[in-house]
């Protein structure tokens, strides 16, 4: 173990040209282990755990707690570490992802975009052309695991399409070829969610061990009244906190960003609990996402022009962000 410890050291100082004794060192906040002070620096525990504590040798507490007031070598940035990640289901322009940084190294998401397969979900009108719920859910889910990966996130996307890709049109085709990562999505409503909720647990089944923070959200349009115009609304788990919190700090994100670039606006989107059959079976905490009414035509302009769809992505994917500091720090 010893041999091979020092031989990550040697290729660490091989790849960055630098003295380990030289990187910069920090003192730890009140209270904070190991995992967050990594966190904090923008180092994965998961990679570079056991060579930050080969370095400061001598200086822990008990179990190897940090200790106040001292200063800790951060271990240099693994140059030799992927760079970017290939999806196709992206499509074969944007299938590449350059990874921008680790700030969600530690982190595991799996995306649901509603419906797909034999079902559209809701289905709306403009200018003569149809908007299927499926084929705009699964735009922005695309949009938002792109994101997330850019962060060093692990991501799952649920609801598959081999061929759509990220799409920029405004009217979306529509398909029935959509899988739940491959396997065929059944006709039957209940069955449709029970699958997606099994293919979820059984990956956080294996990654609960692996991530310090796994998530699951689901993407969905109401379908209401042509007149009703409705801010993004959040679904959480009943009875579950963290779910609470997190559907919260995703909203609360949405409103920053309306003062922003829509100063007066307001934001009147809701979080509340649901007995939703998707959010009492998946057992990683999970979020469920109305986008708007597909039937209202302000709402309508959420969905059909490409920049709000990735606007909506970006958002949510600040609110994660927001979320996994929170409960990472």
């Amino acid at each position: 173990m010893k041999r091979y410890l020092k031989l990550i050291l040697l290729l660490l100082l091989f790849a960055t040209g630098q003295n380990i004794i030289a990187q910069n060192k920090v003192t730890p906040k009140n209270g904070e282990g190991i995992d967050a002070f990594l966190i904090r620096n923008k180092r994965s525990p998961k990679k570079y755990k056991t060579i930050f504590i080969e370095i400061n040798k001598g200086k822990f507490g008990k179990n190897n707690s940090l200790l106040k007031g001292v200063a800790y070598k951060i271990p240099p940035v693994n140059k030799e570490l992927p760079d970017k990640i290939t999806e196709p289901l992206f499509g074969p322009k944007l299938k590449d992802v350059k990874i921008k940084s680790s700030t969600l190294a530690d982190a595991c998401f799996y995306i649901v975009s509603g419906h797909g397969g034999p079902d559209p979900g809701a289905i709306g009108k403009l200018n003569d052309h149809e908007l299927h719920e499926d084929e705009y859910a699964y735009d922005i889910a695309l949009r938002l695991a792109r994101n997330l990966m850019e962060e060093g996130a692990k991501v799952y996307i649920i609801i598959q399409d081999s061929k759509d890709g990220i799409r920029d049109s405004k009217y979306l085709s529509t398909s029935k070829r959509e899988t739940c990562m491959g396997q065929t999505i059944p006709l039957n409503q209940n069955q449709r969610l029970i699958q997606r909720s099994e293919k979820i647990n059984s990956l956080y089944a294996k990654d609960k061990n692996n991530y310090k923070y796994c998530r699951a959200i689901f993407l969905h349009i109401d379908s209401r009244s042509k007149k009703k115009q409705m801010d993004v609304f959040f679904y959480h788990q009943n009875e579950n906190s963290t779910s609470k919190k997190l559907a919260t700090r995703i909203r609360n994100t949405f409103e920053q960003k309306y003062k922003k670039f829509q100063p007066g606006r307001g934001f009147d989107g809701t979080v509340s609990p649901r007995n939703l059959l998707v959010l009492k079976r998946t057992k990683p905490t999970s979020v469920f996402v109305e986008l708007g009414n597909i039937q209202n035509s302000n709402d309508q302009r959420r969905f059909v022009i490409s920049d709000n769809r990735q606007a909506l992505a970006n958002w949510i994917t600040d609110g994660f962000i927001a979320d996994f500091k929170a409960v990472c720090k």
